[in-house]
């Protein structure tokens, strides 16, 4: 950890001032006018600041469709890439279902959320949950694009969002919104009602709301009915809706009974057929696209001015969001090597007198998961201020305690000694009656049914609800998180210099977090299909203290109208990893009035999560790519990569497929069934989980831009920012797929440790779990053009116009000094650019707002030769392979409202007007389907009733 101020030197600094607030206290009296801008500790009346933010207004909120406050902040341009998309079914454990927003493409654990000014609260995972908050209670959203640890602490390396609550309402208001896709499903409603009243001395605001999304599915969007969209031959895998065997006299053949055949008579067998119309399954035809959302928020909040000097506010809140979530029946096969569960010889059922392999989707029971997190909030706060002289102070100091508790329930994975006993020994008993055992000792029919997996009905077959009650069970997880926050903060002024007040801020802080998950007890076990995950279970607590300073250099001279210097610095105790100080200095120069200047330099730093440290190893099914495959992997057209392959896995050359229905020859990864897996891609449980020996993130971010408002054209604002960061000792886990392409296509030695192959090649163990290593160093622009236009006759126009441009985003895999960096930018779901223009126009009670959301292209690698419009790529390293370049993406929005005269406004709108639909990726980027999980899914058409009292 980095060592720099020591504690005594941030108490020496912060001490005093503490002192004199005491001592001081009822010296005069001041106004509780100054505002603290997100970014800065120090109270002023002037909001300019040195740091690029973006703010949304309310004003801004109501004119767009986007209701959820994470939604309204994924359409910004700053914004990266969803990390928990909606549209990833397959997402396990407790983060599915919240809205997480991340700043940079750097991660949402690296994006620090404010709600008034205090921590939101993080789960197990690091993440915040934006769904938590009731966009009926926010007045604004302040973005702060830069790091901000100095001021805020962990987490906050790409940025702090801060969401501003509503106060001082007095009156009532009611909203309602209801919407759908133009294909008549996902319908959106909200509803909710805020009541306040302000007095003399205090103000209360009570608001309640409730949200219900529901879902869409798979079957219903032409891009996610198929795994790969224009390929349906490779859509459906052999674990079909119906059961198949393992032909034993030709083990690479796979039977099944035809209709009403009989399942103990081989005769009655026909090899299976693939494809479309064979005997095969769809997932997509019982998945979500999209999963539904149920949330219930209750808030209020209170100020009550106890002197003229002295205010208490309280906030609480209550909010309850519940996920379904649905994906395709479990694709059993007993011949998995975490399953081994064949039809015994014994069995009545079984045709062939020996041990049976057989291969059976669930379709009847999908796998359904239904995830609740309950979320509490409060916090109090005395604040006040004074004056001494002609300086005024302000203090708080209050304590804030956030807590979640979930619960996650899942039914749909077969248990494995269910299944062993019903395909065991079984035989047909007096009353003609197929009974579990055998006659000489037989099990009751109460605690066993034979299951013949060949059958599709009938009492034996997988529609048998005793079957389906033994095989399926429910399984219960749960998680609580909490954490208990305490501060006290003084700012003011320290002495006026010539160039006006020389101000500061200092603070102390005490933060406690702990956390549990426990997995289900039997899915522990190893007995369910479900991934085996072990109980996380800990926390840490960190004692800190900071001060700023904001030093004016100049005023009002030649060349410099205003420079002043913001410098801050934070040290940080924590009980598991030691100590760590981040510091901060900012700029502002003003040559003249029209330009502002301003840059910063700031160090910042990120805690692990507590699922991090103390998580344990659990299983988890990732889908990869094994750039070795000659068929459609990097080693087809790689030579280097080819190289490295052959070098690894023995007999690389001599590999052929001869059952291969496409004819293909040479090496490929086996899939679901144990058929070959085209494109590379197959499924596999590997190993994920914690460390407890990793130890902070910590980064260095820079930036420096010009603010230009000309005084010649009034309303008129120009901003463009250079920003740069860079993260080293990075926690991450990697990918499966990531973890081999650093070994294979970039040559990074120390990722090859993390996997083996059996003797055939396939990838048959990967350890994915958290460690320190290498960094992340991204850079880029934002650029920004405010203008509101000068009144005309046919109404007043505003124009907003944000972008965000990445010149580089590299990746360093380890800390191996001849280890390549690897570009993100323009491959997955890094865009070379992002941009949203929005028009927005008021003429008397009538208003419109047209919204313009542009994604730049992406590349991926060709999974078929048919989608390869650059064969002639040649990447960072030299290496030329074919990849397919996808066009850019524009999204277009309006609404129109009018404001009635009994105070009310009526919104009509349409988010992707157009119908836009992206391209299809098959590297499935942010998403489970060949989709970018942030894309608009179809038309979606809305209408918002605001009444206010």
């Amino acid at each position: 950890m980095r060592k720099g101020l020591l504690p005594a030197a941030i108490l020496a600094a912060v001490a005093p001032a503490i002192t004199f607030a005491q001592e001081s206290s009822a010296s005069g009296t001041t106004e509780l006018d100054r505002i603290q801008v997100t970014g800065s500790r120090i109270r002023k009346v002037d909001v300019e600041n040195a740091q690029p933010i973006q703010t949304i207004s309310r004003t801004e909120i109501e004119n767009q469709g986007f209701q959820s406050v994470g939604d309204i902040l994924q359409n910004i341009a700053a914004t990266g890439s969803p990390a928990l998309s909606r549209s990833s079914p397959l997402s396990s454990g407790e983060s599915p279902g919240g809205t997480y927003v991340d700043l940079r493409n750097l991660g949402p654990e690296r994006t620090l959320v404010l709600l008034n000014g205090r921590r939101l609260g993080v789960n197990n995972d690091g993440l915040q949950d934006l769904a938590t908050i009731p966009s009926s209670a926010v007045e604004r959203i302040e973005v702060l694009k830069d790091g901000a640890s100095s001021l805020y602490g962990s987490d906050a390396i790409a940025g702090v969002i801060n969401v501003i609550t509503r106060r001082n309402f007095d009156g009532a208001e009611m909203n309602a919104y209801v919407g759908q896709y133009g294909e008549g499903d996902g319908q959106t409603q909200s509803f909710d009602f805020t009541i306040g009243s302000t007095g003399e001395r205090s103000s209360i605001i009570f608001g309640a709301q409730y949200d219900k999304e529901e879902p869409v599915w798979a079957k219903d969007r032409f891009w996610s009915i198929d795994t790969y969209p224009g390929q349906p031959a490779y859509s459906y895998t052999v674990v079909g809706q119906v059961g198949n065997i393992r032909n034993p006299a030709n083990p690479a053949q796979w039977l099944v009974l035809n209709p009403g055949g009989d399942p103990t008579n081989l005769d009655d067998y026909r090899p299976q057929v693939g494809g479309a119309n064979g005997d095969t399954s769809n997932a997509a035809e019982q998945m979500m696209v999209r999963t539904g959302m149920e949330r219930t928020s209750i808030y209020t909040s209170a100020d009550f001015d106890l002197t003229d000097n002295v205010r208490f506010r309280a906030d609480g809140s209550f909010n309850r969001r519940e996920t379904d979530v649905q994906v395709a029946g479990y694709p059993y096969q007993s011949a998995a090597v975490d399953v081994q569960t064949p039809i015994s010889a014994d069995s009545y059922f079984n045709p062939t007198g020996e041990a049976l392999d057989f291969r059976r989707r669930g379709w009847e029971v999908p796998r359904t998961t239904q995830r609740r997190l309950d979320t509490y909030r409060f916090s109090g706060v005395f604040e006040g201020s004074f004056e001494v002289g002609e300086k005024f102070f302000d203090w708080d100091a209050g304590y804030l305690f956030t807590r979640g508790d979930a619960t996650i329930r899942g039914r749909g994975d077969f248990n494995k000694l269910a299944v062993a006993q019903a395909v065991g020994p079984s035989f047909l008993n007096s009353d003609g009656v197929v009974q579990c055992g055998s006659a000489a000792n037989p099990i009751p029919l109460a605690d066993c049914t034979p299951w013949a997996p060949q059958l599709s009905e009938g009492p034996n077959s997988l529609s048998n609800e005793d079957i389906q009650r033994r095989f399926f069970l429910m399984e219960n997880a749960t998680s609580e998180t909490t954490t208990h926050n305490y501060f006290a903060n003084l700012s003011g002024t320290i002495a006026t210099l010539p160039a006006g007040d020389l101000a500061f801020a200092a603070g102390l802080e005490n933060r406690r977090v702990n956390g549990r998950y426990s997995p289900d007890a039997f899915a522990q076990t190893g007995n369910s299909t479900n991934l085996a995950a072990q109980e996380t279970s800990g926390g840490y607590s960190v004692n800190e203290g900071y001060i700023e300073l904001d030093i004016p250099l100049l005023a009002d001279v030649p060349g410099a109208q205003e420079l002043a210097l913001n410098v801050a610095s934070r040290y940080s105790d924590y009980d598991v990893f030691g100590d760590t100080t981040n510091s901060k200095a900012s700029f502002r120069w003003r040559p003249i009035d029209d330009v502002l200047v301003r840059g910063t330099w700031a160090e910042g730093f990120r805690a692990p999560a507590v699922s991090d440290l103390y998580g344990g190893t659990g299983q988890t099914f990732d889908w990869y790519a094994d750039p070795c495959d000659t068929v459609s992997g990097s080693a087809a057209n790689n030579p280097a990569v080819y190289a490295r392959c052959a070098a690894d896995i023995a007999g690389y050359a001599n590999f052929t497929y001869p059952d291969d229905e496409d004819g293909n020859v040479g090496f490929q990864q086996t899939g679901q069934g144990g058929t070959l897996a085209y494109a590379g891609q197959t499924g596999t449980p590997f190993l994920s989980g914690s460390n407890p020996d990793l130890t902070p993130e910590t980064s260095v971010s820079r930036s420096l831009g010009i603010v230009y408002s000309p005084n010649f054209v009034q309303g008129l604002g120009v901003s463009l920012d250079w920003w740069k960061t860079r993260i080293d000792n990075v926690v991450t886990s990697f990918t499966a797929s990531g973890i081999l392409a650093d070994c294979y296509i970039y040559g990074i030695d120390s990722q090859c440790g993390y996997f083996t192959r059996d003797e055939n090649g396939v990838v048959n163990t990967l350890t994915r779990t958290g460690r320190n290593a290498g960094y992340w160093e991204v850079e880029g622009y934002d650029f920004e053009v405010n203008y509101a236009l000068p009144e005309t006759s046919v109404g007043n126009f505003a124009v907003n116009w944000a972008t965000t441009y990445y010149s580089d985003f590299g990746v360093k895999s380890d800390n191996t000094e001849n280890t390549v960096v690897s570009p993100q930018v323009s491959f997955g779901s890094t865009f070379r650019m992002r941009s949203v223009a929005s028009l927005n126009w008021d003429l008397g009670d009538f208003g419109a707002t047209w919204t313009a959301r542009y994604f730049s292209s992406i590349k991926e690698e060709c999974y078929f030769s048919t989608m390869c419009n650059n064969p002639d790529y040649v990447d960072f390293q030299g290496n030329e392979f074919p990849i397919n370049k996808t066009g850019s993406n524009t999204f277009n929005d309006v609404q129109v409202r009018w404001r009635a005269p009994w105070n009310a406004t009526i919104s009509v709108g349409v988010n992707n007007v157009f119908d836009r639909v992206g391209p299809v990726l098959y590297t499935q980027p942010n998403s489970g389907f060949s989709y970018y999980g942030g894309f608009d899914i179809g038309r979606f058409t809305y209408m918002k009733y605001q009444q206010r009292f």
